[in-house]
Formats: C-alpha cells, sequence, structure tokens
C-alpha cells in the first residue's frame, strides 16, 4: 500500500500542508472533513486508486489511519 498516494488524495482534497500530523486526520475533526469533504475524498480515492468502494468502507472511512486500512484492500501496491 502506498502511503503517500493516499495522503495526496488527502492533501488535495484539503488543501494540507505536507507537514499535517497524518493521524490527526479525522472524520469532522480536521478541517473541511465534513459529510461533502468525505464524499469528495471517496470519489479521489476511488479515482486515485481506480476501484469502487463497498457502502461499509466509506462508512467506516473515519480518519488516515483507517483509510490505509481500507485501502489496503483495494490496491495491490
Amino acid at each position: 500500500m502506498n502511503e503517500e498516494r493516499i495522503f495526496n488524495v488527502f492533501k488535495s482534497i484539503f488543501s494540507l500542508d505536507e507537514s499535517v500530523d497524518r493521524k490527526s486526520l479525522i472524520y469532522n475533526e480536521s478541517a473541511g472533513w465534513d459529510s461533502i469533504g468525505h464524499m469528495t475524498l471517496v470519489a479521489g480515492l476511488e479515482e486515485e486508486f481506480d476501484c469502487m468502494f463497498d457502502t461499509d468502507d466509506i462508512l467506516d472511512l473515519s480518519s488516515f489511519q483507517k483509510a490505509l486500512e481500507i485501502m489496503g484492500k483495494y490496491s495491490s501496491d
């Protein structure tokens, strides 16, 4: 799994600086990561990794750490 590819999607969607603490990226706690930002993030990850999330994965995507776990199912990197 390429953590940098995932982080690049987060950076792009939420206009993050490279120095942001990735562990601090949490749904409804991080700037811009509201319900609309969430769906934008899902779409960005799906596009980057050419996949389609299961509904459970969309609902479970609650932090950057969880994104790493979920994307492990969709990527062979």
